[in-house]
């Protein structure tokens, strides 16, 4: 029976993972589409995390996408944890790039439900 469960939540992640390559994909589309290019994808650093990574002119934009069948549940799910691991994870992307020190910064949610949209710019404030 153990070995079954496993089976079943090993199941459950890998589709979880596929609709969230799934989202973040829609999401990077989105943003070229609004004419940002798409610097970084899933960057990762031990202190932080950042799912996509944009820039426009001058605003570097760091998204959060969070992807789940209903669209409340997919904005409830950007926690205050989340985001100041978003926020953490930005400030050592632009410690690695110090080149983008002086663009204006926005953190931004997208949402996604299927194929419908929601982008939240400027969804929080770095506090730090």
């Amino acid at each position: 029976m153990t070995g079954r469960r496993a089976e079943d939540g090993l199941k459950k992640r890998r589709k979880a993972e596929t609709a969230g390559r799934r989202a973040e994909w829609i999401a990077a589309l989105l943003l070229r589409v609004q004419g940002f290019a798409i610097l970084e994808r899933r960057f990762k650093a031990p202190s932080g995390e950042v799912d996509l990574v944009a820039k426009r002119g001058r605003l570097l934009v760091f998204a959060e996408v969070k992807s789940r069948e209903r669209m409340d549940d997919a904005l409830a799910a950007v926690t205050p944890a989340g985001r100041r691991r978003v926020s953490a994870g930005a400030g050592m992307f632009l410690a690695r790039r110090p080149d983008l020190a002086a663009c204006d910064m926005r953190y931004d949610i997208i949402a996604v439900s299927g194929w419908r949209l929601r982008h939240i710019k400027a969804a929080w404030i770095d506090d730090a």
